[in-house]
């Protein structure tokens, strides 16, 4: 094979990109489908709750080991076995005849998309020359942002419509195409590494970053002070730690934290991590406020993300684009400040907000955030040489987890909370002007207009704190300075096939 760089396989890109669509998609596709699914199993809200949950922790403790599985292995193999892992858990979730089946199919699901989603970030990041990496990860960027932001609205029409089961029947015949095309189009060669596993790291690794998720995506629901809160927490915070030391002391470590040592990538990940914690905001507060709240409907709740879904799933190839001339810096600044100014509107809610105001509002945030996540990503990314490309997209992806646990359950705790110091305060602010003591008709009808009121104002107070965590990301965006890759002697090459050749070869 020769030396020089041709041109990617788009045709490849698109079977990869397709199946980590799916991947994103199924999950938040699930979370308008909870309130019918504890109907037909009988279960309770808290239980039912452990399909998102579940999903998401088997996701956390997977993606820190895809670092060494990608090194090990090649991007054909990982790929297949995921999307089979994928596909397995979805037809079973789709024919699951007990609860504990389809919580079993859901992590079946989660261990596959979690190998898929940094697999196919190296693979575009190593695929593509330095100057058109901005634009392979804004198509990346389409598909981060545009699956899991339609889910809900694809959801709440098919919940509408047909039953639960449905939703896993609509992807698994496209998870099913994506993983035989993959076996017949996707080939890659890669020297055979000798990478062993170190098994203390996975212990810690799992324990700490599954402690730390569960704990964080708890507390939102238990309180801070609920005993299996504190312990998961101070399990999760203690294993981090000697997986950190562990990692150091390795020749191999299974995840690399040396990556930190290169500034841009380091700042990339703290801007990361401010702006999905912003972005959940959103995400977590708005159904409450709408279908709790205002009482409209779950496909309607959806169709108000959607235009925004559509103009972040437009706008990630053209960022991608302006990135690849210009740089990250002034894309950053310029969309975290619209996600400053959309966020401060949001805090400022009633209870007769107009819908079509909730839409333009919540659109041009999705716009501002568009600019941000992937141009900051790539422009970190950038600095790493080509040994720790898959310990930086492992890293990212990790944080993604993480921030989004953390974010959800402090905005979550800063909305309940604060609901209730509104709420006694404006109780006793309303039998404070009346003449009389109220009737129990009376009071019970006023406690419920003051709760609803209370809840807006929480809800209110967590966007004010979700604004000023994004400020946080501007003043950082500040000190933004445009990477040039170390890869220089690292070429990757993906050529059509021959018949002596494989398709592509990914180092």
């Amino acid at each position: 094979m020769k030396d020089t760089e041709a041109k990617p396989s788009y045709g490849l890109l698109f079977i990869l990109m397709t199946g980590a669509f799916v991947a994103l998609l199924s999950n938040t596709l699930l979370n308008i489908a909870l309130p019918s699914i504890m109907k037909d199993f009988d279960v309770s809200a808290a239980t039912v709750q452990w399909l998102s949950t579940g999903y998401m922790l088997v996701n956390g403790i997977m993606v820190p080991t895809t670092a060494f599985l990608i090194k090990k292995y090649n991007a054909r193999r990982l790929f297949l076995i995921a999307m089979g892992l994928f596909s397995i858990g979805t037809l079973l979730g789709g024919f699951a005849p007990a609860f504990p089946v389809l919580l079993a199919a859901r992590m079946i699901q989660a261990s596959g998309a979690a190998i898929i989603m940094p697999l196919l970030m190296n693979v575009m990041f190593t695929t593509f020359p330095p100057e058109k990496r901005g634009t392979s990860m804004g198509m990346f960027g389409l598909v981060m942002f545009f699956a899991p932001a339609i889910g809900p609205t694809l959801s709440g029409w098919i919940i509408q419509h047909y039953e639960w089961s449905t939703l896993f029947f609509v992807i698994a015949p496209i998870s099913i195409l994506v993983l035989i095309l993959a076996f017949f189009k996707l080939h890659d060669t890669k020297e055979k590494v000798t990478a062993t596993l170190d098994f203390l790291s996975l212990v810690f690794s799992t324990l700490g970053f599954g402690g730390v998720l569960y704990g964080f995506s708890s507390a939102g629901n238990k309180g801070w002070d609920d005993p299996i809160v504190i312990i998961t927490l101070a399990v999760g915070v203690v294993s981090l730690i000697c997986f950190i030391f562990r990692q150091f002391k390795l020749d191999e470590p299974m995840l690399d934290l040396r990556v930190y040592k290169y500034p841009m990538f380091a700042l990339s990940s703290v801007i990361s991590f401010t702006l999905n914690m912003a972005m959940f905001s959103a995400m977590l507060l708005m159904p409450i406020y709408l279908q709790s709240i205002r009482g409209i409907s779950p496909i309607d709740s959806g169709l108000l993300m959607l235009p925004g879904a559509i103009v972040m799933g437009i706008m990630s190839p053209i960022t991608g684009k302006i990135f690849d001339k210009f740089g990250a810096k002034a894309l950053a600044i310029t969309g975290l400040v619209i996600t400053v100014v959309t966020t401060y509107f949001f805090s400022q809610l009633t209870a007769t907000t107009e819908y079509s105001n909730l839409v333009i509002l919540y659109t041009v945030r999705m716009f501002g955030i568009s600019m941000v996540m992937m141009p900051v990503m790539t422009n970190g990314l950038n600095q790493l040489p080509a040994k720790f490309t898959p310990h930086g997209t492992a890293m990212n992806s990790t944080i993604q987890q993480v921030s989004g646990a953390v974010g959800g359950s402090l905005l979550v705790t800063i909305m309940s909370n604060r609901s209730v110091t509104h709420g006694k305060e404006l109780l006793e602010e309303a039998i404070s002007k009346l003449s009389a003591p109220p009737t129990k008709e009376v009071l019970v009808q006023m406690k419920q207009q003051i709760m609803a009121q209370a809840t807006i104002e929480g809800i209110n107070d967590a966007f004010l704190v979700s604004a000023g965590v994004a400020v946080i990301g501007v003043i950082l965006a500040f000190f933004i300075k445009r990477t040039s890759s170390e890869k220089k002697s690292e070429k990757i090459t993906v050529k059509e096939p021959n018949k002596n050749e494989p398709l592509s070869q990914i180092q």
